[in-house]
């Protein structure tokens, strides 16, 4: 992998030039949110430790889209969602929670829609350092070693740059003016005392690897009860997890012509009570504590088992989020401790 060097006045006109592979998308402020979005003008990235609310699963894995058109004669797909896009300012987590999403959307059958999306969109990742919430030191997901075409990490006058793809190096030679092969001892020096400044400022922590063992022997808990009791079963922690990717399939008919209609695809969410419900009215998960277990059994264990990677990237946004409390934190602890935070 190749490491260059860049000053930091020529980000914002290198940056720019990228416009040419493709539409700009990035953390930008939306009503007074951040949030990942089409770019109108390079000077609306905002470039900040802070996550953007709603993940970049959202690029990705659409919050509501049509799949497809249909008539008595067949089916048509939609693929107008499907743009070339570069997306500027995608933090470390961020890139494994897509490497996370890879695993469950490009197996087979490969789910054409989101396979689209990956290979017309390329990914310029950003440094960050921790905010009050940030995990991503006890999941192994602060550094990022793929997965990028281009990685930033700021030293302050000047960027060190990874080249993490072909597409990687067409970008630089668009402005190679701007890049110095020569990296020297200093700078070296400069970026692993950044990387140990950086790890000091964690300020949260779990037992992340030993989770899995934990939660398998902590199934019949009654741990989970007691969190269901206060679980609202609202959804907000589905929505703001970047690698929670679950769908439901709606087909709504033209109301001149039941043969004819689309099929829409929505974000749905295993904390809803009827998530689980089938014909019959049998629903697997009726009650929060199944499904709480469930939920956090997919972060914290099952994920590495079926897909080699943990389904937490430690983004805090659980921590941030949820209105009572719960989260890999407070879960993780009272597995261990057997104590649910009071309320």
């Amino acid at each position: 992998m190749r490491i260059l060097k860049m000053q930091s006045k020529f980000l914002d006109v290198f940056l720019e030039s990228l416009n040419k592979f493709g539409n700009l998308y990035g953390p930008t402020y939306k009503n007074k949110v951040l949030s990942y979005d089409r770019l109108a003008n390079i000077s609306d990235l905002v470039l900040t430790d802070e996550h953007p609310m709603i993940p970049i699963k959202k690029l990705f894995h659409p919050m509501k889209f049509t799949m497809l058109h249909f008539n008595e004669m067949g089916f048509t797909p939609d693929y107008s969602t499907i743009e070339k896009r570069v997306i500027l300012g995608v933090h470390p987590c961020e890139i494994h929670s897509l490497l996370i999403l890879d695993s469950v959307f490009m197996r087979e059958p490969m789910d054409p829609y989101y396979a689209q999306l990956r290979q017309n969109s390329a990914i310029i990742g950003f440094s960050c350092l921790p905010t009050e919430n940030s995990l991503c030191f006890s999941t192994d997901t602060d550094i990022v070693e793929e997965g990028f075409d281009l990685f930033f990490v700021n030293l302050g006058e000047y960027f060190l740059v990874w080249v993490g793809s072909s597409l990687g190096h067409d970008m630089i030679y668009e402005r190679e003016e701007f890049f110095d092969k020569n990296v020297t001892h200093d700078d070296i020096q400069e970026y692993v005392e950044w990387r140990q400044k950086k790890n000091k400022m964690f300020k949260k922590s779990f037992e992340f690897d030993s989770m899995p063992d934990i939660m398998e022997l902590s199934y019949e808990s009654e741990i989970w009860e007691e969190f269901a009791k206060i679980c609202l079963s609202c959804g907000q922690c589905s929505m703001v997890c970047p690698t929670c990717n679950c769908y439901s399939v709606t087909d709504v008919f033209d109301v001149t012509n039941e043969q004819i209609g689309r099929r829409d695809r929505n974000w749905d969410s295993c904390m809803y009570v009827d998530y689980s419900l089938v014909a019959g009215g049998h629903n697997f998960r009726a009650s929060r504590g199944n499904r709480l277990k469930l939920w956090y059994g997919h972060k914290l264990k099952t994920f590495g088992k079926d897909y080699g990677r943990p389904g937490c990237v430690g983004c805090g946004r659980c921590v941030d989020s949820c209105p009572v409390d719960i989260n890999v934190l407070t879960i993780s602890e009272a597995l261990t401790t057997k104590e649910v935070p009071e309320k």
